[in-house]
């Protein structure tokens, strides 16, 4: 049933088909005439004199999907578009626009199935996508629209790559600076070349090495998540928890490989720092805080037979309790390390019932391959081999046992631990399993657990050594300065701090991604190709998906799509020493590269000679003094969801930093202001065999619910097609009209709230813009129905109210709160003139105020109002102050709780004025017997008396 019912319908109401007709008659208007076209201060895109004030709108980048919209994704794009929409009127040069993030997994697996290119598939995605965001009337800029698959766009994000590339981090200046000038510290010996030899007395291959080792994007061996069944290595979030693909469930393996990476940890001081110069949600900036892992504690050399291990710990005050040291499978001491055979006295629960350390050792490790990280963190069940070697504390001596535990990482800290259980609850958990006797080192308060560590603080005990430093009695502040400041002393290791955050692992073993602008010569040595040569576009091919092996294969090798594409990867060059043979590299960049950057593509699409010209980028990203002297600049409101809290916005900020400090932009953080919005959720229903039925055809009846005249049971979670329950803006907007689809989403809620939708409360919102419509035009006539009557004090102060209060709710993104005022006035001009016609004063301002949250009817009334331009640019209404300020406040008068009458009073009246006023009321009188046992006045708000 669609949102009229009857067959007698008045020509000229605002109906569903009135309204489609209006939104396409206006969306057709604002695209010939490039009414959201936002000019730049130089370039193609440059018009005319710029306005004073500027306003750059993002929402966080789409992926096409082939599935389409439903209703719970435009949420985010109509909010910001309501904000862009307010912000135009009120004088601002707004830019918003929106692109795709259209390289992905989910494209390259379709054309695995169907042997379509990823190119088309996409493609196609992107049209229905616009088709249905378009329907919509988003105010967007559509000259700058993007998508990263574009060949003249991904050149820029290969450009970015280089820069990156030929880029070190200098740690005295804190900043990343060119290669060359990395080349001339070497030479001037302000940075030690890795043996401290002089840069004169190195090759040009050991030259090569020392710089290759410090480029912010270089070539490790690095441990990844190898899947031989899917022939390519996996993200951490695609690995189950229990080390299997969550595509097809095949083992995956932990192992080294050859892959390119990008060094974000030498950011990670200022990646947390800047966080405080960032108008973000708390929740959000605790995230990246936690992510990054910022620790400070000492790195610990512990002596272990002619090699050293050096553990990392932020508990240096517990090293007297440390019984034993764990290395993490992966780490490379762990063969140099392991002993020929089992010390005679071995403890059989330390050998995994191997006869030699060497096969426990090598066992344990291949089953740690076939866990997640995650899994190997979060596992309760604590287990570890022995290598069959000691180790020496240092700080009394005591010979401790060395073994390799999966809970241990290599990629935090140094990869090795010390096992100190007095004081930690996983180091308990481990020697109890092996049962080594744990040893306190802080005294827990009086009836603490025997069986339980304490990490709180506390008097150190068992801590002090004729040959060691002493911290019996000290708190754990003081007994960390003190052990820390002993190992020093003694060359026994140094404070320090520790980064959870890892360099990011660049490489793909993907068709569908941004080729790398490297190739590399007959000796394997990488050569980054000249800017001239750019972009460099895919192959075609014939198979998208990568080889893959056995399952149980560890040892196979990747054999990504490209390697296949023959003529491509073996290319003929001349990089400046004469024509030769390279290979190019057949791995691509992950999908989070094209979104690192887009907000400065944004800014100046078009431009072929720069990724963005300097002078635009400085007008719309650029730190301003309006928002104090330590803004960071960047985008002005950055919106999507929650989910990209951690890895895109952290190697967004890496990008834009890097470009800063290279001197590219003029901003060092990429979102000055981040929100996120909540999402739109729906009811499932299933029925007796668990089954889905559809949502639609479900009716309610004393809060249970049916379908076919079963009773069925309700769900509350995700949209989606196996749950019958997807509802699509194009079902809403064929149905209501896009401007009821955008009054509803929007007063559903706060936008950082999820909720969920109700197909049967859309009519709500249709019939709030049906009454505003019959205020200014005759639902028979078609005629305006507005007068020059003037309206009443009372009239202008319900405007004026309401004008003050809608302006802060749209500039504070509380567009529920907005379209609540809207109702509330448009109730009042109905009220007041619903019979006689609405005075222009009223009708012009709340066609002003609706326009950012229904836009189409709004010009639609606009113009019928008689002005001919686009109230786009029309200038938002301003409150006057002097209707703000109230004469009379009304007080209902409660008796026992119950309200019994009102009064209007002056609203400078006293709480002995209020108090006299309620008592000499006439129904108030009629009911007291004498004087009330009490009389409460709240001011502004209601009087309470008790009899």
């Amino acid at each position: 049933m669609g949102a009229e019912s009857t067959d007698a319908v008045p020509r000229h109401r605002y109906t569903a088909a009135l309204a489609g007709a209006i939104e396409q008659r206006w969306q057709r208007y604002w695209e010939e005439r490039g009414t959201f076209h936002a000019p730049n201060p130089v370039g193609p895109l440059a018009d005319g004199e710029l306005p004073d004030q500027k306003m750059f709108i993002q929402d966080m980048f789409p992926y096409p999907s082939g599935s389409g919209l439903h209703v719970g994704h435009p949420l985010g794009f109509i909010g910001t578009d309501v904000f862009a929409r307010f912000h135009r009127m009120d004088g601002r040069n707004v830019l918003h626009t929106m692109g795709f993030d259209a390289f992905g997994l989910p494209a390259e697996q379709y054309a695995v199935q169907t042997g379509q290119h990823p190119r088309k598939t996409t493609e196609e995605n992107m049209r229905t996508y616009l088709r249905q965001i378009r329907r919509l009337g988003l105010a967007h800029d559509e000259r700058r629209r993007i998508a990263t698959i574009d060949p003249e766009y991904y050149r820029w994000t290969q450009w970015i790559f280089l820069r990156i590339y030929d880029s070190w981090y200098d740690e005295q200046a804190d900043c990343a600076k060119p290669i060359a000038s990395l080349e001339q510290a070497f030479a001037a010996g302000d940075v030690s070349t890795s043996d401290g030899r002089a840069w004169t007395d190195l090759s040009a291959d050991e030259r090569r090495a020392e710089i290759d080792e410090r480029r912010l994007a270089y070539i490790s061996e690095a441990p990844v998540n190898w899947c031989p069944g899917l022939g390519t290595v996996l993200s951490n979030e695609e690995v189950t928890a229990d080390g299997r693909s969550e595509r097809g469930n095949f083992p995956v393996f932990r192992r080294n490989l050859r892959q390119w990476m990008m060094r974000i940890t030498a950011y990670a001081d200022r990646l947390i720092d800047d966080l405080d110069r960032l108008d973000w949600p708390d929740k959000i900036k605790t995230m990246q805080r936690n992510w990054i892992g910022r620790s400070y504690g000492a790195r610990v050399h512990f002596p272990c037979g002619d090699s050293a291990i050096e553990v990392f710990t932020t508990r240096p005050d517990t090293l007297f309790g440390n019984v034993a040291l764990i290395l993490a499978p992966e780490h490379p001491l762990v063969e140099r390390i392991t002993a020929d055979a089992w010390p005679s006295d071995v403890d059989s629960r330390w050998t995994g019932g191997a006869t030699t350390p060497a096969e426990a050792v090598a066992a344990y490790r291949r089953a740690a391959s076939l866990k997640s990280e995650l899994d190997r963190q979060e596992n309760k069940d604590k287990t570890g081999v022995f290598t069959g070697t000691y180790a020496t504390n240092p700080v009394n001596g005591e010979r401790i046992p060395v073994f390799v535990a999966d809970y241990v990482l290599m990629g935090y800290g140094t990869g090795a631990i010390g096992v100190a259980p007095g004081e930690d609850q996983r180091d308990w958990d481990f020697v109890t399993v092996l049962g080594i006797t744990p040893v306190r080192t802080v005294q827990p308060p009086a009836g603490h657990p025997d069986d339980t560590p304490y990490p709180g603080d506390g008097p150190h005990v068992n801590s002090s050594h004729e040959n060691g430093p002493s911290l019996d009695g000290l708190n754990i502040d003081d007994a960390k300065k003190t052990i820390t400041a002993w190992l020093e002393e003694h060359d026994h290791g140094k404070g320090a701090v520790q980064y959870k955050l890892r360099d990011w692992l660049f490489s793909r073993q993907r068709y569908w991604g941004e080729p790398f602008p490297i190739v590399y010569d007959e000796t394997g040595a990488a050569h980054a190709l000249p800017e001239s040569m750019l972009p460099i576009e895919l192959p075609e091919v014939d198979d998208y998906s990568p080889r893959t092996f056995d399952p149980d294969d560890a040892d196979s090798m990747p054999s990504p799509p490209l390697s296949r594409a023959g003529d491509w990867v073996e290319v003929e060059l001349d990089l400046g020493d004469g024509p030769k043979t390279y290979r190019r590299d057949v791995n691509t960049m992950p999908n989070w590269a094209g979104s690192c950057w887009y907000q400065l593509r944004y800014v100046d699409p078009t431009n072929s000679e720069r990724f963005v010209d300097p002078a635009n980028e400085r007008y719309w990203l650029g730190p301003q003094d309006a928002h104090g002297p330590n803004d960071p600049g960047g985008v002005d409101l950055y919106l999507g969801g929650q989910e990209h809290a951690v890895l895109h916005l952290l190697y967004s900020r890496f990008w834009q930093k890097v470009l800063f400090d290279l001197g590219d932009v003029s901003s060092d953080e990429p979102y000055r202001k981040l929100f996120n919005q909540g999402y739109i959720q729906a009811y499932a229903y299933t029925d007796a065999r668990g089954s889905y039925v559809p949502a639609e055809e479900v009716s309610e009846s004393d809060g249970e619910f049916f379908w076919n005249g079963q009773k069925v049971n309700q769900e509350y979670g995700k949209m989606g097609k196996s749950l019958k329950n997807v509802v699509t803006p194009d079902d809403m907007c064929e149905t209501y009209g896009a401007d009821t689809f955008r009054f509803y989403e929007m007063a559903m809620g706060p936008l950082d709230v999820s909720r969920p939708w109700a197909t049967k409360d859309v009519v709500g919102a249709h019939r709030f813009l049906q009454r505003l419509w019959r205020n200014v035009i005759d639902e028979s006539t078609g005629e305006l129905r507005v007068t020059d009557t003037e309206p009443s004090d009372e009239d202008l102060r319900a405007l004026h109210k309401t004008i003050d209060g809608v302006r802060g709710d749209y500039d504070g993104l509380r567009f529920n709160t907005a379209g609540a005022k809207l109702i509330e006035l448009n109730n009042h001009v109905t009220k007041a003139y619903g019979k006689s016609g609405t005075p222009r004063t009223l009708a012009e301002p709340l066609v002003l105020m609706l326009a950012p949250l229904c836009p189409h009817v709004a010009e639609e009334l606009w113009s019928k109002l008689g002005h001919d331009n686009t109230l786009a640019h029309s200038t938002f209404p301003v409150a006057d102050e002097r209707y703000l300020i109230e004469d009379t406040v009304e007080y209902p008068i409660q008796v026992n709780g119950k309200v019994r009458s009102r009064i209007t009073v002056s609203a400078s009246a006293t709480q002995d004025e209020v108090k006299a006023t309620a008592l000499a009321e006439e129904k108030i009188a009629a009911l007291l017997n004498g004087e009330p046992r009490k009389v409460i006045v709240v001011p502004g708000r209601l009087v309470n008396v008790v009899l």
